[in-house]
């Protein structure tokens, strides 16, 4: 993997974890967000949206290719087969 692209993912992985210390809703419901959702609850859909979106880049970008080559002549066991 690039330098670059290792930096800038590591940064995200940071970010993220940092914005999940959601210490400044910890004792607010209100406002309510669409009227009946409270803040905390809304800031952790957003959340989890963006730790999805964050291990799917993750996926894409920083998974070992060498863990999905077989060698030549091997059979895989497996539901896919």
């Amino acid at each position: 993997m690039k330098p670059a692209r290792a930096i800038l993912l590591t940064l995200l992985v940071a970010g993220v974890y940092l914005l999940h210390q959601d210490f400044w809703n910890w004792n607010k419901a209100e406002p309510l967000v669409l009227g009946f959702l409270p803040i905390g609850l809304a800031y952790h859909v957003g959340y989890s949206i963006l730790a999805s979106i964050t291990l799917a880049l993750l996926v894409k970008f920083a998974w070992p290719k060498h863990l999905e080559t077989t060698e030549p002549g091997e059979k895989r066991e497996g539901p896919h087969e």
